[in-house]
Formats: C-alpha cells, sequence, structure tokens
C-alpha cells in the first residue's frame, strides 16, 4: 500500500490505517492520541479496554492487524473500522472526545429521521454529490441508476442469490457485456483502488449501465427465472444489450465511450471543495 494510503492526517497528527475486509481500519492508539491529552495512549486503550469492555463483558470490537512503527517495522496493532471506532469513542472520558460525540449523536438522529422519511436520505446524499463538485445532471443520473440497481439486487435475492460471491459474478457479467470490462478491470483502467466504480463514470457509461442492469431485470421477470444459471444468462444477455448500444454509439461518434476519466479529488479540487462547505456554512 502506498505511503499516503496507509496515513490519514487530522487536527496535525497521523493516524495509521490498512486496508482490510473490504474497509478501512484505524490504529485504536493513535485515535487515542488525538482525542485525549494522555502522555501513554497505549496505556489508556488498555484502560479503556479494561473498563469499558471486559467489566462489562462486551465483545470486543477491535481486530489486530500489522501496521508500521515509527521503527519501520510493522507490529500487531489494535485496529477498529468505522463503526467500531465510534463505539470506543463512546467510552472515552475526555473533553477532547465530546465533538465527537456529539457528532455521534447528531448523525444518528438523522438516520432516524431518514428511516421515517426516505426522501431525507436522497436529499443528503445529494448534498454531499453537490460538495463534491458533481453537476445536477449527474447527480440524476446517479440516483436514477441506484434506484435501477436496487430493483435488480432485490429480483436477485427474491430468485435465491443470497452469497455475495454471486452478486459479484452477475454483476461482472453485465459489466463484461456492456463495456467489455469487469468492474475490478475497470476500476483499474480508471486508476481507481478503493472507490465506488459509479461515483466515477461520467453520463454516457452510467446511462449504458442502467440499460444493462434494467434490461437484466426484464429478462428476468419475464422469463421467471429462478436458479443461478439461468439468472447468469439473463446478466449475460441483458449486458449483450447495453453492449451493443454502447458499440453503435462508439461508431457514430468514432471514440471509446469506455473512459479512464475519474473524479480523485487532486489538491486543487479538494480546494474548490473546502470553498463549497464554506460558502454552503455561511
Amino acid at each position: 500500500m502506498d505511503s499516503e494510503d496507509a496515513l490519514v492526517v487530522f487536527q496535525g497528527k497521523q493516524i495509521r490505517r490498512t486496508w482490510h475486509d473490504n474497509q478501512w481500519y484505524f490504529s485504536v492508539v493513535d485515535v487515542i492520541s488525538v482525542l485525549t491529552d494522555s502522555p501513554t495512549p497505549r496505556q489508556y486503550w488498555g484502560k479503556v479496554k479494561d473498563r469499558a469492555f471486559k467489566k462489562l463483558e462486551l465483545s470486543p470490537v477491535w481486530v489486530q492487524l500489522k501496521l508500521q512503527s515509527p521503527d519501520g517495522k510493522y507490529y500487531r496493532t489494535d485496529c477498529a473500522n468505522t463503526e467500531s471506532l465510534f463505539r470506543i469513542i463512546q467510552s472515552i472520558p475526555s473533553k477532547k472526545a465530546e465533538p465527537f460525540k456529539r457528532w455521534l449523536a447528531k448523525v444518528g438522529y438523522e438516520r432516524v429521521q431518514e428511516i421515517e422519511d426516505p426522501e431525507l436520505a436522497q436529499k443528503r446524499m445529494k448534498e454531499i454529490y453537490h460538495l463534491k463538485g458533481y453537476s445536477d445532471e449527474w447527480i440524476e443520473k446517479r440516483v436514477r441508476g441506484i434506484a435501477v440497481r436496487d430493483e435488480l439486487t432485490d429480483e436477485w435475492d427474491q430468485r435465491g442469490v443470497k452469497y455475495e460471491k454471486e452478486y459479484a459474478i452477475l454483476t461482472a457479467e453485465i459489466s463484461k457485456a456492456t463495456f467489455g470490462l469487469t468492474p475490478g478491470e475497470y476500476k483499474r483502467f480508471k486508476g481507481l483502488k478503493h472507490q465506488n466504480l459509479r461515483d466515477h463514470m461520467d453520463d454516457i457509461e452510467l446511462i449504458l449501465t442502467m440499460l444493462g442492469e434494467a434490461t437484466t431485470t426484464r429478462f428476468t421477470r419475464d422469463r421467471d427465472s429462478q436458479k443461478f444459471p439461468e439468472l447468469r444468462k439473463d446478466a449475460k444477455e441483458g449486458g449483450d444489450v447495453a453492449g451493443a448500444t454502447r458499440i453503435d454509439i462508439e461508431g457514430k461518434l468514432g471514440a471509446s465511450v469506455v473512459s479512464s476519466d475519474n473524479y480523485l479529488e487532486t489538491p486543487e479540487k479538494i480546494k474548490r471543495i473546502e470553498d463549497k462547505k464554506k460558502k454552503s456554512a455561511d
């Protein structure tokens, strides 16, 4: 992993992290160092573990992963994902942790609101994309694409698809037939690592993705496909429809619509985003 990917900086302090089980895991001791004034964050974390988890007989919410230390060597270190870090932060009796706790309470309240009124979740999602610099037109296509994808996965779920690997295979069939690339290959083509591929597609790529998935849903329903081989055939043929459309577009354009362009944040883009956030706050 590149060094810049293995570290994040918060309030001038470095927090080590590593990619594990398809998500980021952060060094708990490093987070403790940021949120407390303790000169010995490792011992502080030991007390938190003993008080908040062992005595209350709570299950550990951290795992031990190898992280690089200042001496350049790698040692097994207590790490936690974002959700688990939130639980740990709630156990820290420090004034510096209070802003995080208030923020967590606010986020929790917002999530309850979104359960009661799903339109709020969609509104917040649009606001996030706006702050990242996406256009209104792109955002509408992205939102519609999410709905099309959910409709397809619901159909798969009702027809017996239960394992993540099966969802991945079916998705790869549609993508390969549509673009000539599996999602993994497409991400590498765009220079992405852990980012969401669809957040880095342009308008035509999103439309073709929707076409492949919507057509697959229609095939599955009309054929009343039930078993995985039948669903895989639907996925391939749904992707073929979108792939034929792509080839037709490319023939008329004289250029490929499979783009290596992405929305990765450059220093200039980050500055624009920060400026937008400040404006929104005002």
